[in-house]
């Protein structure tokens, strides 16, 4: 619950005015700032290279797109799902992949495919640094589609 930024005294995350001092709230944007959101102090740039963190990432993704801050902001998204989509392909070359490789023998594989996996997160962690929302060859098609269709 937050609270008067004069009194302390509660007040609701929507209102604008405390009940008791009559002070006014800070806002953003013309609403109330909630003083619970987790991620009002992360700036989107932050927010997108997070998503391409190997390993959990998947976490930070799920997290941005769940949250409010950055419903609207397209670019975000677009990083969110990609990184969604990259931690995916590291499942697949982990679980399905790698257990299929030994059966060809004198072909290593799974160490090349890890460092191009390593080598496209941090690609996109420098794209998302300046504010690119470059698009990695299959996996950012499906995040274009899965930003439209929200």
């Amino acid at each position: 619950m937050p609270f008067c930024s004069q009194c302390g005294n509660p007040v609701g995350g929507a209102d604008a005015f405390c009940s008791r001092c009559g002070a006014r709230q800070p806002t953003d944007a013309g609403r109330p700032i909630r003083a619970n959101d987790p991620l009002s102090g992360i700036n989107p740039r932050t927010a997108s290279i997070l998503c391409y963190i190997p390993g959990v990432g998947w976490i930070a993704s799920i997290v941005v797109l769940a949250s409010d801050r950055f419903r609207h902001n397209r670019t975000v998204r677009f990083h969110a799902f990609q990184g969604l989509y990259l931690f995916v392909a590291w499942l697949i070359e982990d679980w399905v992949l790698r257990p299929l490789l030994p059966i060809v023998p004198n072909l290593h594989l799974h160490p090349i495919l890890r460092a191009v996996l390593l080598g496209m997160s941090i690609f996109m962690m420098v794209k998302a640094s300046h504010e690119e929302a470059y698009s990695l060859p299959v996996l950012g098609e499906l995040a274009q589609k899965s930003v439209a269709e929200d």
